[in-house]
């Protein structure tokens, strides 16, 4: 069983186990897997302020909306991207960190290593994606520090993200 709040679609709630009927418009299926929050590759921040010093929900959307568009046409890395439902990674990525963030989200998708299985992912490129997200935060005006904090949560995740 699992929770999904989305608030950029009406702030509804989901529960129950994930089906394609709990899926985005325009998002592919994948193959089955045990939905839960362990997926997400860390644990929530223990900062009551993260949530709110992200602007919520909504500028989660934003930062997660701006890194898509940002990675999808950087030549460094957007070849990764290419072949990607951009529909489902915006919705995941948007639910790890709200969950991340302690927001009042769960995270639906996939473990790290499943989620980026054959990507065949580099150092390098793994950076330049840190990168985006951080131009990203810094055009939502999240304070330097609070950006810190979620890549701190993030940066342990590259052993499972790069393979190559």
């Amino acid at each position: 069983m699992y929770r999904l709040c989305i608030a950029a679609l009406a702030g509804t709630c989901l529960t129950g186990t994930l089906a394609m009927a709990d899926t985005l418009p325009g998002e592919l299926p994948v193959d089955p897997y045990e939905v839960s929050n362990a997926n997400a590759g860390a644990e929530p921040v223990d900062n009551p302020d993260m949530f709110a010093a992200f602007h919520g929900q909504a500028g989660i959307d934003r930062i997660v909306d701006d890194l898509v568009d940002r990675v999808t046409v950087d030549p460094r890395i957007e070849e990764i991207f290419r072949a990607s439902d951009l529909v489902r990674l915006r919705r995941t990525l948007k639910e790890q960190f709200c969950y991340l963030l302690d927001g009042p989200c769960d995270y639906t998708g996939r473990d790290m290593v499943a989620a980026h299985k054959d990507q065949g992912i580099t150092t390098r490129e793994f950076n330049a994606l840190v990168e985006s997200l951080q131009f990203a935060m810094d055009t939502e005006g999240v304070p330097f520090a609070m950006q810190n904090k979620l890549i701190a949560k993030l940066a342990p995740m590259k052993r499972d993200v790069v393979t190559r």
